[in-house]
């Protein structure tokens, strides 16, 4: 049996389809896990523990590879902690703080729209050329994302009456895209030590804002129930969606398996709506189409 198991296993490790899949549903329910740890655990709380169980599973289990490639790494290391600044701790404190004003329909469409925010950044930063077709799908990404945050009413964008849970969680994307980008210059060393040294880095950058929230008496630790999110938080989209990522760019390349990430929109509206019983509207299925059509315009091949 247990044979029988490890076959299963080793076919489905070696899948990239599969793993994709597994990372984007995993990703997903991040959004619905983020409205769950609402009223039961504090961002702060939530971002400190998710990190510091990532680094206490990773760190010990890779030490001699990360002391291995330590001196590639110490270079790098003021950047590195800028990264897991804003693109670990920074962007995860936002996001659950916005977990706690939107809908988790809102959350998954908005951070549908990183993919356009890393390409804007990519001009910006860069130089890179950009297509008519990409400047479309800039648009019309960007049109889904405000058709959100004005919950698909003229007045309320007129009235500039935007919940500002949508926008805390643009921010949020904006500080991952940045995260994204920098991961273009980062330390030539294995992809999952990479990852174990931010993580740990991440414990040491979260112990502000905890502090804040201790200080403040708006620290809220985690119950049962609240532990069960915790730990989903911890090993779902923060360690095994990663691997299962990072094994999914292996195997058929960056360019096809960054393609899946459209996937993590819709899987969180469809989890928000048959979790959490959370209404989809007609702005919702619209700003769907919006942020998934700018995409697949802005990804499209210049014709030869």
């Amino acid at each position: 049996m247990s044979s029988f198991a490890g076959r299963i296993g080793t076919m489905a490790y070696g899948n990239a389809i599969l793993l994709l899949m597994a990372t984007t549903l995993l990703w997903g329910g991040n959004t619905v896990a983020g409205r769950l740890a609402a009223g039961e655990v504090s961002p702060m709380v939530v971002v400190f523990l998710r990190w510091i169980i990532v680094a206490g599973l990773l760190v010990p289990f890779l030490w001699p590879r990360i002391r291995s490639e330590w001196p590639v790494m110490r270079g790098s290391f003021l950047r590195m902690v800028l990264m897991a600044a804003f693109g670990f701790v920074g962007f995860n404190t936002l996001f659950y703080i916005a977990a706690t004003e939107t809908t988790a329909v809102n959350l998954g469409i908005i951070q549908g729209s990183m993919p356009i925010l890393v390409l804007i950044g990519s001009v910006i930063a860069f130089g890179s050329k950009v297509r008519l077709l990409q400047v479309v799908g800039i648009l019309a990404t960007l049109l889904g994302v405000t058709l959100i945050a004005a919950q698909g009413s003229l007045d309320v964008l007129l009235s500039l009456a935007v919940n500002p849970g949508d926008g805390v969680m643009l921010i949020a994307c904006v500080l991952y895209s940045g995260y994204t980008l920098a991961l273009r210059n980062r330390p030539q060393v294995s992809g999952l030590v990479f990852f174990a040294v931010l993580s740990a880095i991440s414990v040491f950058a979260s112990l502000p804002g905890l502090a804040y929230e201790m200080a403040t008496d708006t620290a809220l630790w985690p119950d049962m129930k609240g532990w069960l999110i915790v730990l989903y938080i911890a090993l779902g989209p923060s360690c095994l969606s990663q691997i299962f990522f990072m094994r999914g760019v292996e195997l058929i390349g960056p360019a096809r398996a960054g393609v899946f990430i459209n996937l993590v929109p819709i899987f969180a509206a469809v989890l928000a709506v048959s979790i959490l019983g959370e209404p989809f509207k007609w702005h919702h299925g619209l700003a769907l189409l919006l942020v998934l059509g700018g995409i697949w315009l802005s990804e499209r091949k210049a014709s030869s």
